[in-house]
């Protein structure tokens, strides 16, 4: 690696191998940012994602770790460390749904674990870990910008009764958020909430005609499905200080799904 990629800011997006997180970690990389790709799968899995972000011209190394694991977080920071001496952006994207949709009143611990450990407990520690080292790094160079970003969902607040387990992830997200908001305030360093709505994934294809016929019938007023790169435009936006007396904030990505109406 080039000594002067040092001098670039870099960005750890946690599920970054595919979807939202790809499309997240390519606009960072559009604004000359370095990229820390992770993800759970091997090397192949992440192919695509740094092919994307080093056109850009930028440093991009893939970090393969599991974030629901304590060893794992830990390692993962350790060697972006060594790699790239520095985290200006968190971006906390890593999320699975549920094994199986299933009525809350038959909703598995099995899968309730699972979804809480990756999408809550995984973002959380790996904050905590992060933010110190953010600290440390605000201390040593205060003008510095450091800015944490969670993804959650509408589903933080929209009910969804056969997948409890992914709602109540996301809406644990959304308090982290104001959590880690207030308690970093005082090192300046900033910290949002991107609410993602329905956005065309792998993860949404299993119900692509459900949403399809949600929108023929308006219950978006922005008619058309989201793309995850609507979402990684909303994270630059955040990134690049456009918002610097604000913290703590929901960015609401959802066709104006959030508007109540009578």
């Amino acid at each position: 690696m080039k000594r002067d990629s040092y001098q670039r800011k870099c960005a750890l997006v946690t599920g970054s191998t595919r979807g939202i997180g790809q499309a997240i970690a390519m606009e960072l990389a559009k604004e000359g940012i370095n990229i820390a790709v992770n993800g759970r799968g091997t090397l192949d899995t992440a192919t695509q994602t740094l092919d994307m972000c080093r056109k850009e011209g930028v440093d991009a190394h893939y970090f393969q770790a599991d974030i629901s694991d304590t060893a794992s977080r830990e390692n993962l920071v350790r060697e972006i460390k060594e790699r790239f001496g520095r985290i200006d952006i968190l971006v906390n994207n890593a999320g699975v749904a549920p094994i199986e949709r299933k009525d809350i009143l038959e909703t598995t611990e099995r899968s309730f674990d699972r979804v809480i450990a990756i999408n809550l407990k995984g973002a959380f520690f790996l904050t905590q870990i992060v933010a110190k080292w953010m600290i440390e790094q605000k201390e040593k160079f205060p003008d510095r910008e450091f800015v944490i970003v969670n993804i959650s969902s509408v589903s933080s607040y929209a009910v969804s009764i056969n997948r409890p387990e992914y709602c109540i992830s996301k809406a644990g997200i959304s308090m982290m958020t104001k959590l880690f908001a207030i308690k970093l305030a005082t090192w300046d360093i900033k910290v949002y909430e991107v609410r993602p709505g329905i956005i065309l994934t792998d993860m949404t294809q299993p119900v692509k005609e459900k949403y399809d016929k949600m929108l023929k019938e308006g219950i978006f007023p922005i008619k058309r499905w989201g793309t995850p790169e609507d979402v990684g435009k909303a994270v630059v936006a955040l990134v690049k200080g456009f918002y610097p007396y604000s913290t703590g904030d929901i960015i609401n990505v959802d066709g104006g799904f959030h508007i109540r109406r009578l």
